[in-house]
């Protein structure tokens, strides 16, 4: 039974690989952007990660009064959706907020070209810090589905008397999808040594690309979780 999880275990690394990069790369990119409120107030780069808990508290009662209800009239389902297909939406969201991240990081770029500053890393873009907001917003929806989903699956499907193990296995795949992280940032700076994505001066990268390739990851990861999924509803798992 433990061994059956393990697809399900290694297909979900990827989304927290995704959410490594809004305490990363997004933070780098929020410090180079306008995040005045007003004329005198200016909101800290680190403090965006708020819009991961606002999201939270909003998708899990949409979730709750809306999607459920909806779910359980179409799919026929007591719960609405299983705990397998939450973690499919989850994987769908982080590649939405993927695309949305390399989109405003191509009008933060050019925003920086029209006003001269691709030289000056620590000049201020006249480019609200508003515009990174639906890429946070989207990887919070996407983490309360998934982290909901990936809970719920491996307390479900572990064997009886191994729910501390399957929690831990659980929570692996969080500091896993930082170690992808690292290691994929670690290859990008290799690959592109020439024409760095990645440079110490986000103006003169090619920070889009680097989320083009997570996009294009996330939708190869998720082409895999559902045949994963499909072979474990073949198995006879009550979680299809």
């Amino acid at each position: 039974m433990v061994v059956r999880m393990i697809p399900i275990w290694a297909t979900t690394i990827i989304f927290w690989t995704v959410y490594a990069q809004m305490t990363t790369f997004s933070v780098s990119q929020a410090t180079t952007m306008d995040r005045h409120i007003g004329k005198s107030f200016r909101i800290p780069a680190a403090s965006l990660t708020v819009f991961f808990v606002g999201s939270i508290l909003l998708t899990v009662p949409v979730y709750d009064r809306i999607i459920v209800p909806i779910a359980r009239k179409v799919l026929k389902h007591p719960q609405g959706l299983t705990p397998l297909r939450r973690i499919g939406v989850g994987l769908v969201l982080s590649i939405v907020a993927m695309i949305a991240a390399a989109l405003t990081e191509k009008k933060r770029l050019r925003a920086a070209r029209l006003h001269g500053l691709t030289d000056d890393p620590t000049a201020e873009i006249p480019l609200s810090v508003f515009w990174l907001v639906p890429q946070f917003f989207f990887v919070g929806s996407g983490e309360a589905f998934t982290y909901i989903g990936q809970l719920d699956f491996f307390l479900r499907e572990c064997p009886k008397g191994m729910k501390t193990m399957s929690t831990g296995l659980f929570l692996s795949t969080l500091s896993l999808g930082f170690f992808v992280s690292s290691s994929l940032v670690a290859i990008v700076h290799k690959v592109t040594a020439n024409e760095p994505w990645l440079a110490d001066n986000l103006n003169r990268g090619r920070l889009h690309d680097f989320y083009w390739l997570l996009t294009i990851l996330s939708a190869l990861n998720f082409v895999i979780y559902l045949v994963m999924c499909q072979m474990v509803c073949l198995q006879g798992q009550e979680t299809r």
